[in-house]
């Protein structure tokens, strides 16, 4: 028998309030959930996560930041002009790297053949000392630091995918060798990092990959990226760890995001996930939802991911469109930074 897809949920999530018209709201959430509990993946288990400990959030996020957070707890708070907090949030915060962590170590043991933290707040843009970009705890950040730290793992792959640029991940990994972390966004746009240049420091260097591209960027644009510069750097580093910072606010009718991904685009941007998960770590593929802010978009999204786990996945869809000019010439920018530090492209 098959280990089941592990799916992690729970409404104390659908209870962060960030404001009033704040697009990062329950509804996007509850909208995932309603369709899970619609139509239930038949090799999936669904359980509420177990709050993060301290010693996890303290690899990635400093005493000083936690303990500012920490007197948030039970009150409404703001800490920039997008980021604010309600009675729950914190302990929200706090089951959602709880459910990073949980669904990481579930895969590492063999427990689950991939995992999906369903989740809020988001967690990519926090950094070590501050809130940021509706983000309270880098959620990712903490579940990899663990895998290193406390599961043996060697090699952790980080993709985001999402429309914004992770900064404060790559500001956690930026200087280590053993998390290789890429990330497609559009740009320039909000936060304003992620440029083809910055591809890590000291130790580091070589293990940040970023694919910055334009508004209105499609599905096959960003699949032609991930296919010519990510893969041969996948295949060369050999993973034993997939983390996926799943944001779907590159969905064609997003309010926030202005690329033109469809439902095809996640699914052939997910298959190549799993792909890479079954040829260095099968099993091992873990998403943590970031952003995403049409309620139908994030449930495409969310829908594609989870068949992509599934024991027998789908085949990726066919996407016939031609490669944009800009596209290519992302992929030659990206090509020459990486490649002083990656032989599989420089052939």
């Amino acid at each position: 028998m098959s280990t089941p897809t592990l799916i992690l949920r729970d409404d104390l999530f659908l209870e962060h309030d960030p404001g009033p018209g704040h697009p990062e709201n329950a509804a996007r959430l509850a909208a995932v959930y309603r369709d899970l509990d619609a139509a239930p993946p038949a090799d999936a288990v669904m359980r509420a996560p177990r709050p993060v400990g301290a010693e996890a959030l303290e690899r990635v996020h400093s005493a000083a930041y936690l303990a500012t957070l920490r007197r948030s707890a039970g009150k409404a708070t703001r800490f920039d002009a997008d980021t604010a907090t309600s009675a729950r949030s914190v302990e929200a915060a706090l089951a959602a790297s709880g459910a990073a962590v949980e669904g990481v170590e579930a895969v590492v043991r063999g427990e689950a053949h991939g995992a999906f933290a369903l989740v809020r707040p988001p967690g990519h843009h926090a950094e070590t000392g501050r809130a940021m970009g509706f983000c309270l705890l880098n959620n990712v950040a903490v579940a990899a630091a663990h895998a290193v730290a406390a599961l043996g793992c060697k090699r952790v792959l980080i993709l985001d995918p999402d429309v914004h640029h992770g900064n404060g991940t790559q500001h956690a990994f930026e200087e280590r060798a053993d998390v290789l972390y890429v990330s497609s966004h559009r740009f320039p746009y909000y936060p304003g990092t992620g440029a083809v240049d910055e591809v890590g420091r000291g130790p580091g260097a070589g293990y940040t990959v970023n694919l910055p591209v334009p508004a209105g960027t499609a599905d096959i644009d960003l699949a032609h990226l991930y296919w010519m510069v990510v893969d041969p750097v996948v295949r060369a580093w050999q993973p034993d760890l997939i983390l996926v910072s799943a944001g779907f606010d590159t969905f064609v009718r997003d309010p926030l995001g202005g690329l033109a991904v469809t439902e095809r685009g996640f699914r052939a941007l997910f298959a190549l996930f799993r792909s890479w998960a079954d040829a260095f770590c099968p099993g091992r593929l873990v998403c943590v939802l970031e952003g995403g802010y049409d309620p139908a978009g994030v449930t495409l999204g969310v829908r594609a991911a989870l068949e992509a786990m599934e024991p027998l996945a789908p085949s990726p869809p066919t996407l016939a469109s031609p490669v944009s000019t800009a596209a290519r010439e992302v992929q030659a920018r990206a090509t020459a930074a990486l490649a002083p530090f990656w032989a599989a492209l420089r052939a």
